[in-house]
């Protein structure tokens, strides 16, 4: 319990946003939760090792403190050889968020934690850039039907052709939401102010900042021909899954190149598109 609450403090991670339980394989699932129904189990067995993570009834032997006082459990298998040499060296599952501050873009690279952590820490593993590059997608498996909590790594297209139904967390739902982290704060957002506008239409809506004389970036997935002083343009790649890779990396990449205002034209949102498109609402969202 004291490692998980340092966890909390090096992140100035809110106490009620519950951290993911890595395990080393599938098997040790029953450690850390309850009652797994042969579903749950199914579903462990299909996408495991990989970027999904089940909320499961808690375990008696997992501390409050790492599921934020709920009697839920969010667990999954990484599928990085680094992840299971330090869950395997540990000898027990580990509790383990996004290595950032908290409410910044997610780290996809090692340089990445020590901006945010350096200092607050001990160690960093470089086992380099994420594979994935967005977090695990989060299913809640307690109820009758599976439900998407928060969009993520395994796209929602996947889990229906292997689940059948699944239905999506509405917005509203905070009872829900608060079972998977990252739904109930404000999350993955830049110190740059981000600005969601439908695709083509970016050229358009840079003109007022830039009129006003303020560094302005323009993301979009189309050849952007507009060159103006204090106009940054990034290119995202068509390919959404390379787009999801890339993602935060840009984020802090506009930070750092002084940016003030980050324009970004949406994407389709159909396989990561959901993802991206999800985490771009929630950094453009109001702190």
């Amino acid at each position: 319990e004291p490692a998980v609450l340092r966890i909390f403090e090096a992140k100035d991670r809110p106490r009620g946003n519950p951290l993911i339980v890595h395990l080393a394989e599938a098997a040790q699932l029953a450690t850390v939760a309850a009652d797994v129904s042969t579903r749950a189990r199914d579903v462990a067995a299909r996408f495991w090792p990989g970027p999904l993570t089940l909320v499961l009834p808690r375990a008696a032997a997992v501390p409050l403190v790492t599921t934020g006082g709920l009697d839920t459990v969010a667990v999954r298998v990484p599928d990085h050889p680094v992840a299971w040499a330090l869950i395997e060296a540990a000898g027990v599952p580990i509790a383990a968020p996004s290595a950032n501050r908290s409410g910044r873009p997610s780290p996809t690279r090692a340089g990445h934690v020590r901006d945010d952590l350096d200092g607050r820490i001990e160690l960093i593993l470089d086992g380099g850039p994420t594979p994935v590059g967005v977090e695990s997608t989060v299913l809640d498996m307690t109820g009758e039907s599976p439900l998407l909590l928060r969009p993520g790594g395994v796209p929602l297209e996947a889990l229906r052709e292997a689940l059948g139904p699944v239905r999506v967390v509405a917005g509203a739902d905070h009872e829900a939401a608060g079972r998977s982290p990252g739904l109930r704060y404000r999350h993955y957002a830049p110190r740059a102010e981000v600005v969601l506008v439908d695709p083509g239409a970016g050229e358009t809506a840079v003109q007022p900042w830039l009129a006003a004389g303020r560094p302005v970036a323009l993301v979009s997935q189309r050849l952007i021909a507009l060159e103006r002083p204090r106009l940054t343009v990034r290119v995202m790649p068509a390919d959404l899954d390379a787009y999801a890779r890339d993602l935060f990396a840009l984020l802090r990449e506009l930070d750092t190149a002084g940016v003030e205002i980050i324009v970004v034209e949406a994407v389709p949102e159909r396989g990561l598109g959901r993802t991206i498109m999800d985490r771009l609402r929630r950094a453009a969202a109001p702190s």
